[in-house]
Order: structure tokens, then sequence, then C-alpha cells
């Protein structure tokens, strides 16, 4: 049975270091390859992110709520870090044959991508019920794509509730993370991998979501 701490004004400040050991120790009991506790001084946020977004022009641009140019931009991003000092971040690990698009491979990317989507909103649950309750997280890819692909719109686009409200967010890459440079400085193996990009060229794939605690 999940605790409920009542709300404190610091936030247990004191109990800060143990939840964010437990929170990166969760994310690796629920699929995470690897997990990192990081300042948040660490976390790189860059507009040239987000410009990738549209040179070339990505296909989930402008058709989700929770991606460019409709989400946070990285001024505003950048802005709202400066009230926090913990992050956990972690990466999910996946095989080249589903990370590198293809139709047929669709359904095994789509699971990988909410997997990813899955450990951010535990992850953000377990801290807000633990009394970090403003802490957010960020996920992997366009939430409009990996839950609505089958759908014919976004609906938190066109004004009404957002079917998956719990767990659609913006991804680290939509409100300008650098995930690269960041999970690279922390020494983990990753790979650039474009639509040009075959299986037999890449050891794994790597999808990467985050959660700002306190």
């Amino acid at each position: 049975m999940r605790e409920i701490r009542k709300v404190q004004p610091e936030m247990y400040a004191a109990e800060l270091d143990a939840d964010l050991s437990k929170y990166r120790e969760a994310a690796l009991e629920q699929g995470a390859s690897r997990a990192a506790v990081i300042p948040v001084g660490d976390i790189p946020v860059d507009d040239r992110v987000t410009l990738k977004c549209r040179i070339p022009r990505c296909f989930g641009y402008g058709v989700g709520a929770n991606c460019p140019p409709h989400t946070l931009t990285p001024a505003e991003l950048r802005a709202l870090l400066d009230g926090y000092r913990w992050a956990v971040f972690f990466g999910v690990d996946v095989p080249p044959p589903v990370i590198v698009r293809d139709r047929a491979t669709i359904e095994e990317r789509v699971d990988a991508y909410q997997k990813v989507y899955d450990v951010v909103s535990n992850l953000e649950s377990l801290a807000f019920y633990d009394g970090h309750y403003l802490a957010f997280g960020l996920a992997a890819g366009s939430c409009r794509h990996t839950f609505c692909g089958r759908l014919d719109d976004c609906a938190a686009l066109e004004g009404k509730k957002c079917r998956f409200s719990l767990k659609s967010r913006p991804s680290l890459e939509a409100v300008g993370v650098d995930v690269f440079r960041l999970a690279a400085g922390l020494g983990w193996d990753i790979y650039p991998i474009g639509s040009c990009a075959t299986p037999d060229e890449v050891p794994h794939g790597t999808l990467c979501g985050m959660v700002v605690v306190q």
C-alpha cells in the first residue's frame, strides 16, 4: 500500500537523498537499463535541439499538444529549472531492429516508447506522493504517435481532454534537452539513429526519460 506523506513547507528536504536513490532504483526495477541522479545544473538545454524538430521537419511537428511549437520552449524550461536542484535521468536500451524505423517493427517500437512514458509517470507519481509535489517528468518521442498514432487527431490539441492525461507529456528533446550530450557525459553508450540507419550499424538504440524532483 502506498504511503502518502503529508505536505510540509520544506518538501521533505531531509529525506531527499534517500528518495532520489529510491527513484533511481525504481527506474531500474521498472525496466530502465541504467539510471542516475543528476544535478539539475548538469541538464543541457539547447535551442538547437528543437531546431532539429523543424529542419528537416519531424513528422510529429505541430501535430500533438506536447510537441513543438505547442509545448514549452527551451527558454521556458531553462527558467523553470532554476527552481530545482535534482533529477533522475534514465535510459532504456532497445534492440536495433526495433528502434530503426521500419513498418515491420512498429508495434515493438511503440511498446518501447510507452515503457519510457510508464516509467516517467510512475516515478513522478512516487515523488508527488512522497511530498515532492512539484516534481515533473519528460519522456521520449512524440506522445501523439506513441499513444494516439492510430487515431486521427490529438484530442488535447483540439481543446478536448487528453486521452492519456496522466502519461502524455513532452519528450526531453521537444523542450530542448540535449539527450545525447547528457547521456554521453554520464559515460553511457548512445548512438544517433536516423531514418537511413540499418540494424547492423548500431549496437542498440536508447530511449531516455527524466523526472525533475526538487
